[in-house]
């Protein structure tokens, strides 16, 4: 049997540099996903949104960790959520909102799931913290943070540190890493397939790989889809878009290799803009990828 899926938006902007991601949750709501889930056989379970402050009405007290209580308030929100939801034998899929939402997310995951891994699909590396961000925007550390690397304030989001262990952590489809970041990234010991080895080795071996890696000796795997992944042309509405990205075709067949899979116990799903969107094409490509990874087929 399907479990039910539950979903979760998350309104926030406060990790991003630019604004109009918290409008994502509706953009992807709006490009039909509800119904698009339940005609695969699903009940869904909609659990509307978890508010967040609006930037303007807080003061950044810290360049190199910009609006760092008020995300650890919406983190610590988000993952009582998504826990709850994962006992409850539901699949949580979290809607944001820009990356920073992942903190809540994996915290809440690994409150449930004991022995998690990730699969994170990113331009970037999102594995900054304090000492290597250029930018101090918390969207650029989730990774990281799920970890146990970065302020303590953020690592201990939902009580606990590391969430998951970096052998169990596989990044795809980066093609735009800070110096310094880069690192922290060898440092850490995490699995990256650049856009380098995507192109080499082909998406479909990438993805044979990351989910052996992720899986391997786990309870469940998290995602978290950020649509930079994309090429800008297949997903032009979001923040911080990179050129050379993963083709639309790619995604599906990493979406529908992760269904086969059968490991994934949550997913989020971020970084959509409607602001920079072309007739919400960005939302309607992370629709999408979403049936795709919930089982999908053509025929």
């Amino acid at each position: 049997m399907k479990k039910a899926v539950s979903i979760i938006g998350v309104l926030s902007d406060l990790g991003q540099g630019r604004r109009g991601v918290d409008m994502g949750p509706s953009a992807i709501r709006y490009a039909n996903l509800h119904d698009r889930i339940s005609q695969l056989g699903y009940e869904v379970i909609e659990l509307g949104n978890v508010d967040s402050p609006t930037p303007e009405s807080h003061r950044v007290a810290n360049q190199k960790l910009k609006y760092l209580p008020e995300i650890v308030t919406v983190s610590n929100d988000v993952a009582q959520k998504v826990s709850g939801e994962i006992a409850s034998g539901r699949l949580p899929i979290i809607l944001g909102g820009d990356h920073s939402i992942a903190i809540g997310s994996v915290a809440g995951a690994a409150k449930s799931v004991p022995r998690l891994g990730i699969i994170w699909f990113d331009a970037h590396g999102d594995m900054n913290t304090e000492e290597t961000t250029p930018s101090g925007n918390i969207h650029g550390m989730p990774l990281a943070v799920a970890l146990g690397l970065g302020h303590p304030d953020l690592t201990n989001v939902a009580g606990f540190q590391p969430k998951v262990q970096a052998k169990n952590v596989v990044l795809v489809g980066a093609r735009s890493i800070d110096p310094l970041e880069r690192s922290l990234i060898k440092q850490a010991g995490i699995t990256v397939f650049d856009m380098h080895e995507i192109d080499k080795r082909g998406m479909s071996e990438v993805m044979e790989e990351a989910i052996r890696i992720a899986s391997d000796g786990v309870d469940g795997v998290h995602l978290s889809l950020d649509l930079d992944a994309f090429d800008p042309r297949e997903a032009p509405g979001v923040g911080t878009p990179v050129l050379g990205g993963v083709t639309y075709r790619e995604g599906h067949l990493a979406m529908e290799m992760l269904a086969d899979a059968n490991i994934l116990t949550s997913i989020d799903v971020v970084e959509v803009n409607p602001i920079l969107d072309v007739e919400n094409r960005t939302a309607r490509v992370a629709v999408d990828m979403i049936c795709s990874v919930l089982g999908q087929k053509v025929i």
